[in-house]
């Protein structure tokens, strides 16, 4: 078969950690980020020196919009429903923005044996009390949005001795960035309330933004034609883990296919796809390239 579009396929690097690979392309990944530490304690942008590239040149490796046709990503779905629903398919709706920050509290180090009760200032503490409140408001809010405390560090980390520094992670998901925005501003507005009553001092660093995706009509109808030319059952589903396509989605109409996972299980040792979900999946991605092409 002879496209009458060039077909380009990349692997883009570091998805999981901030779409960092796919933002560069889209222009939307700002030189600050570079300065985030990495789990190898380098920063991003050290690391990226010490395999070889070079940072500085971040602007070079910029797409327009327009440079392409269209998108497609073939993914897992990271959750339960395709295989709870016995589909082939998930067809995908669009991509919840992300955003990611870092709380500190600062509080007081002091002895736990001596220090009484009613005299503390326990960062941890207040840090504890935040983490209660962020699943209160996300869960008081109607909507599909998710708000996540999935890391927290205490210094000085002693059995002895009361926290008087905290460091958590804060993550907000939701298909609507003004959602997202008011979600993180009422819970600041807890976390100023916590820190008010608990003699502590609270402060918010913004480590990642990325904008919703609304996946493209047109492409999610190539992703239903392919799959109903093929004899596969299909559904709409959104997508509530981040992926490149929502990157590649500021440069060109852009879509995902979904495939089982089995248990809804992601992440883990136990992840799995079965071979005819992939072979299912490969399919549809081909037949709806050809489709967006012709």
């Amino acid at each position: 078969i002879r496209t009458r579009h060039p077909l380009e396929v990349i692997v883009f690097a570091n998805e999981e950690g901030g779409l960092y690979g796919s933002r560069a392309l889209s222009g939307e990944l700002p030189a600050r980020e570079l300065e985030n530490a990495s789990h190898s304690g380098l920063t991003v942008r050290e690391g990226i020196r010490r395999i070889g590239g070079d940072p500085d040149r971040l602007a070079e490796v910029r797409r327009a919009p327009g440079d392409l046709a269209a998108f497609l990503e073939l993914h897992i779905e990271q959750g339960g429903v395709l295989e709870r629903e016995n589909t082939d398919i998930g067809v995908v709706q669009g991509i919840v923005g992300i955003g990611w920050w870092d709380v500190t509290w600062e509080g007081m180090a002091n002895h736990a044996g001596t220090t009484p009760m009613d005299q503390r200032h326990d960062a941890l503490l207040a840090a504890a009390r935040l983490v209660q409140a962020t699943n209160d408001v996300a869960r008081s809010t109607p909507g599909r949005h998710v708000a996540t405390v999935g890391r927290i560090r205490a210094e000085p980390g002693a059995p002895n001795v009361i926290p008087g520094r905290v460091v958590h992670s804060l993550e907000i998901r939701d298909l609507e960035e003004d959602t997202m925005r008011m979600l993180f501003e009422r819970i600041r507005a807890e976390a100023e309330r916590i820190a008010t009553e608990s003699g502590t001092r609270v402060s918010f660093q913004e480590l990642n933004w990325i904008r919703p995706a609304p996946a493209d009509p047109r492409v999610q109808a190539a992703v239903v034609g392919a799959a109903e030319a093929l004899g596969l059952s299909h559904r709409p589903l959104p997508s509530g883990a981040g992926h490149d396509a929502q990157s590649m989605a500021r440069l060109a109409p852009a879509g995902m296919i979904f495939v089982p996972s089995v248990g809804g299980i992601s992440h883990s040792p136990r992840e799995l796809t079965r071979p005819h979900d992939v072979v299912n999946g490969a399919n549809v991605l081909l037949n709806a390239v050809l489709r967006l092409d012709g």
